[in-house]
């Protein structure tokens, strides 16, 4: 099916900082309007400074692009917790006369999460023709064939090696509250079907694992990386797998929270640290941001799905 001159799609992500001086107001703006501690900013600041600035903006652009040249259509970037804002992208989409946008989240587990807010972003802008835009929304996909096919490859290529020695592989995922869990929303359940199904794929045992943990206490979902972890003993040099499935693309919490911190308590038990990287612009990853627009457009009649929960602060 065609897809309508008028149509656009907007990609949705988290966010990063561009600049460290952003980032008190980028931790407030996660934390509901809660000013982050003085520690809080301080320790922040020095995992974006350890690993050279995120790179989360510039792939997610990168993402941007290819997608638009293979659809032939626009699309446009907006996050939710620092520029480009979502609102800005739509206000984009609308002088550039698209007239209906698939809401596309680059977090697969929480679609209906982030079109939500991007409804919401819509409606509380003001400019007259935003009456005219219709949202359209894509289903949850963390289960899609070609994103677990793309894992697959992925893992494949940076450890084949490792998993013909039997190492053991932990796929992790960012952790929620247990509170927003526990009030029905359904993320977990997601994140484990798709780490069941890449496993199937890889015809090798895993752990699925959570990891990067709020800063303010109370019960996380679990088990935990560091926890995972002790469950392993090998010889020295060792290879232990961890590939982050429940990121789209390498950022602080893989550069950083694997790379520097989990690398080191890893040597720490004797273990060498295969770290497979983030999907980022791997080409089946686009071939299934694709399907997910032809798929909502041959659908659009379907209204937008309402949020099954609010979640707190990451």
């Amino acid at each position: 099916m065609p897809l309508p001159n008028d149509l656009g799609v907007l990609l949705i992500a988290h966010g990063t900082v561009s600049n460290l001086s952003e980032m008190p107001d980028f931790l407030k703006a996660i934390r509901r309007g809660r000013p982050a501690s003085a520690e809080l900013v301080l320790e922040m600041t020095h995992r974006y400074e350890a690993i050279g600035g995120s790179p989360l903006l510039k792939i997610t652009d990168e993402q941007r692009r290819r997608l638009q040249s293979h659809l032939g259509r626009p699309v446009y970037v907006g996050m939710r917790f620092c520029q480009p804002t979502i609102e800005a992208a739509i206000e984009h989409a609308i002088a550039d006369g698209v007239r209906r946008l698939v809401v596309l989240p680059l977090a697969p587990y929480s679609v209906e999460l982030y079109t939500d807010e991007a409804r919401k972003r819509r409606d509380a802008l003001i400019a007259p023709s935003v009456g005219e835009l219709e949202l359209i929304a894509v289903e949850p996909w963390g289960s899609h064939e070609l994103l677990i096919s793309a894992h697959r490859e992925i893992i494949l290529e940076h450890a084949a090696s490792h998993l013909k020695q039997e190492s053991p592989i932990l796929l992790t995922a960012h952790s929620l509250p247990l509170r927003v869990i526990e009030s029905g929303d359904r993320y977990a359940d997601d994140v484990a079907a798709s780490a069941n199904a890449i496993g199937r794929a890889l015809q090798h045992p895993f752990e699925l694992c959570f990891q990067s943990e709020g800063a303010d206490g109370g019960r996380w979902l679990g088990p935990s990386l560091d926890a995972t972890l002790e469950k392993f003993s090998a010889p020295p040099g060792t290879a232990i797998i961890v590939a982050p499935f429940g990121f789209l693309c390498d950022h602080v919490e893989t550069l950083y929270d694997l790379d520097i911190e989990f690398a080191a308590k890893a040597r720490a038990r004797g273990f060498t640290l295969c770290r497979v990287p983030a999907l980022g612009t791997h080409p089946k990853l686009l071939e299934t941001l694709s399907s997910l627009v032809y798929a909502a457009w041959s659908r659009r009649e379907d209204p937008l799905p309402e949020a099954v929960s609010h979640r707190g602060a990451r």
